[in-house]
């Protein structure tokens, strides 16, 4: 009954953010502004940064740097995890498939007094169960915030690495499990926990090595979930060594014709293992230490610091053991620096999603938004007067979202990585209307996927896939990949019969 009463809820969630946001709707979030590096840690790349991080944790949460926090980290934080509440009951609500079975698995199968709960039941549950049915629910519909893993206020963080607010539900379970862990010491955690792998994101960019981003937020469970436990910071790095060793999610969750639940419950099933790893470790296992700096991990395997010559990029290396010095000690690719004071933080320059759409086609959205309220006889000459359309983007939405094969997606989860199918999902909604609101924000409400533009019915709508048909995706280049990830450089024109083009132009 609760679950059906707050379905709802994720669209009042969605209609808050076009309502309070100054920005523009679709793709930006607060702009950068110039650091003062006293508000900050820096653990340099020939640091042991496993325990850099688990002690910038413990410190963060504990309390160690004050409370000089501006109210606008406070305010994101409280914003983008409700959010993510919002979006979790929802899927419950529609009995989604992979929230559902995670939660009637941590519900059935791992019943345990001293642990958390999940949405919607008082029954506790082992932690890791009760977080990985949490966050499977929060990612459903692909709906909840989003980091671009892009800060040129710091030197080395440009890496670009995507991910989302999936992780909050680690802050909650420990929060349970100790009993002892008030409202804002709780959001405190989310911070750091957003702080860790928003800037992991900006430092080493996983999707480049065909490694899913998740892997990041799972380096930040580890961390704040022992922070909150009492862990030590020998515990902490053992954990994250652990996760980074045995537990590497490769893309191939995303690739294919047709994607499947284990797309949406990626980053639930690295928490798990990244929570299971930290208790394991307080039991006494211990892990692989200073996993920044060694030589067989991600991080050094994907971009060497050493046994690299003039000759050689680090595209093109010599990886046999006789290359003795590409195996031995080194730094790691990055120095990474931590926000603790102020409002620069990870979380403060993270993006709100209007709707249910993958966040790199947010900027053919909103370009799609624009014509629609500057060009009213686009929708009103409905499907039969567009002659074409087509959008440019930059790598790597179009190998993301531009599959040929995403044209015919037959699942929501396919669908929801098509950019055809979002595009043509959100026109044919105008097309129905005879046309939209003027202002912007009016026709985003208006048009606003949801839940159930990713249907069954709507998902072979005859009307939609006319649509889609006519849409020509196209790489841009080296201009547009230029753009990113400063920016999601996109442009959508829309020709109708008779020869008359519309032009969205550059959005960035």
């Amino acid at each position: 009954y609760l679950l059906e009463r707050l379905c709802s809820s994720l669209f009042l969630i969605m209609l808050s953010k076009v309502m309070n946001s100054s920005a523009r709707p679709a793709v930006r979030g607060l702009a950068v502004v110039p650091r003062a590096f006293s508000t900050t840690v820096t653990l340099p790349a020939d640091s042991n940064q496993a325990l850099g991080i688990a002690q910038y944790a413990k410190d963060f949460i504990g309390g160690k740097y004050g409370d000089d926090l501006d109210p606008i980290v406070w305010k994101r934080i409280q914003q983008f995890h409700t959010d993510s509440v919002m979006c979790g009951i929802s899927a419950l609500a529609l009995k989604t498939n992979a929230p559902t079975v995670l939660r009637n698995e941590a519900l059935t199968s791992y019943p345990d007094a001293k642990g958390a709960t999940v949405f919607g039941s008082t029954e506790k549950c082992a932690p890791e169960k009760a977080i990985v049915a949490n966050s499977s629910a929060v990612r459903e519909w692909d709906s909840n915030g989003t980091v671009f893993g892009y800060n040129p206020a710091i030197p080395g963080h440009t890496a670009g690495e995507f991910g989302h607010n999936d992780f909050y539900g680690v802050v909650v379970a420990a929060a349970q499990v100790t009993g002892d862990v008030c409202g804002k010491k709780a959001l405190r955690a989310m911070i750091c926990l957003d702080e860790i792998r928003g800037r992991l994101a900006e430092v080493f960019s996983l999707k480049s090595y065909k490694i899913d981003h998740v892997v990041h937020g799972a380096i930040g469970s580890a961390a704040v979930y022992g922070a909150l436990l009492g862990a030590t910071v020998e515990e902490i790095e053992s954990a994250i060594g652990m996760t980074v060793a045995h537990y590497i999610p490769f893309r191939a969750i995303r690739a294919g014709k047709q994607l499947s639940d284990s797309k949406g419950a990626s980053a639930a099933l690295s928490t798990e293992v990244a929570v299971l790893s930290m208790r394991r470790a307080m039991r006494g296992f211990i892990g692989p230490k200073d996993i920044f700096r060694n030589p067989e991990a991600i991080f050094r395997f994907f971009e060497p610091t050493t046994g690299v010559d003039s000759k050689n990029s680090k595209n093109n290396i010599d990886i046999t053991l006789g290359n003795k010095a590409r195996w031995g000690p080194g730094k790691s690719p990055f120095d990474l620096v931590l926000t603790h004071s102020g409002k620069d933080f990870a979380v403060c320059g993270m993006h709100f999603k209007i709707g249910l759409y993958e966040h790199q086609s947010a900027g053919a959205l909103e370009g799609l938004v624009n014509l629609l309220t500057k060009e009213p006889a686009i929708a009103k000459g409905g499907a039969d007067g567009i002659q074409s359309m087509k959008i440019v983007a930059y790598e790597p939405a179009y190998g993301i979202i531009g599959d040929p094969a995403k044209k015919d997606p037959k699942t929501r989860q396919s669908a929801d990585h098509s950019m055809a199918f979002i595009v043509s999902r959100m026109l044919q909604k105008a097309i129905k209307m005879g046309g939209v609101p003027a202002s912007n924000q009016e026709a985003w409400k208006a048009l606003m996927l949801s839940p159930q533009d990713y249907g069954k019915e709507a998902l072979f709508d005859p009307a939609t896939r006319a649509l889609m048909q006519k849409i020509d995706f196209a790489h841009g280049g080296p201009d547009f990949d230029a753009k990113y990830p400063d920016g999601i450089p996109t442009s959508i024109e829309i020709t109708l019969k008779g020869g008359k083009t519309y032009s969205s132009g550059l959005v960035m």
